[in-house]
């Protein structure tokens, strides 16, 4: 909420860089997979792109009407997806900071947004309720996956990519069959909002984190906690 981003060593546990430049807080960061640039996305309505090496300031994405939640990089490190309060996502083009399409359908506002392993596809959760899935060539809708009783928070693939993640307002998370689209598991032990999913390396485990002040780690083939 100070409007900053700040770049850590791992090794030292010390600050290496504050990087300036958003006028609202930074809702989200994302490396991209060259390691060579850093996203922001704000309550400012920007995204900001920052070269890692020098800690400076290399661009500044506008397009969305309303505060950016959300930002990730595509597997090739080509695309920028950002999700918005405006209920759009947006795609950008890394190497020009251009944007190149505006995904339009969810009747509320998008949280997540995340690329498939294969980069052919991105989820985005919204406060509708549901998962959307995109078709990235096209920048199309492929599917609106429903089963959630609120506001969907966070959204993730598995490594494989056929397996989707999702953390809710309901206090639950779901899992959903990329291939059939269909909900295979729903995921209950938290007590309130699920704000955060991920899986571990292998896919065999998924990491969900809420307002109740847990973390949880499910067992992905069982679906059990």
């Amino acid at each position: 909420d100070d409007n900053t981003i700040r770049l850590w060593d791992r090794a030292s546990a010390k600050e290496i860089a504050v990087l300036k430049g958003h006028e609202e807080w930074v809702t989200s960061v994302a490396f991209s997979p060259d390691g060579n640039t850093i996203a922001s996305a704000s309550g400012d309505k920007t995204i900001r792109l920052w070269d890692r090496a020098s800690a400076k300031e290399i661009a500044v994405l506008k397009g969305h009407e309303e505060a950016v939640n959300c930002i990730a990089f595509s597997p090739d490190g080509s695309t920028i997806a950002s999700g918005s309060y405006d209920k759009t996502i947006r795609l950008w083009e890394r190497a020009y900071a251009i944007e190149i399409a505006v995904l339009k359908g969810h009747e509320g506002w998008v949280w997540s947004v995340a690329f498939s392993p294969d980069g052919n596809t991105i989820a985005s959760a919204s406060a509708d309720h549901t998962i959307r899935l995109w078709d990235l060539a096209s920048a199309k809708e492929i599917t609106v996956l429903k089963g959630h009783e609120d506001p969907v928070i966070s959204v993730a693939f598995s490594p494989d990519g056929n397996t989707i993640a999702s953390g809710s307002d309901d206090n639950t998370i779901r899992l959903w069959d990329r291939a059939s689209l269909n909900e295979i598991a729903v995921l209950k032990g938290h007590e309130k909002a699920v704000w955060s999913v991920a899986f571990g390396p292998d896919g065999n485990t998924i990491a969900s984190g809420s307002y109740d002040n847990t973390i949880r780690l499910w067992d992905r083939a069982s679906a059990k906690e």
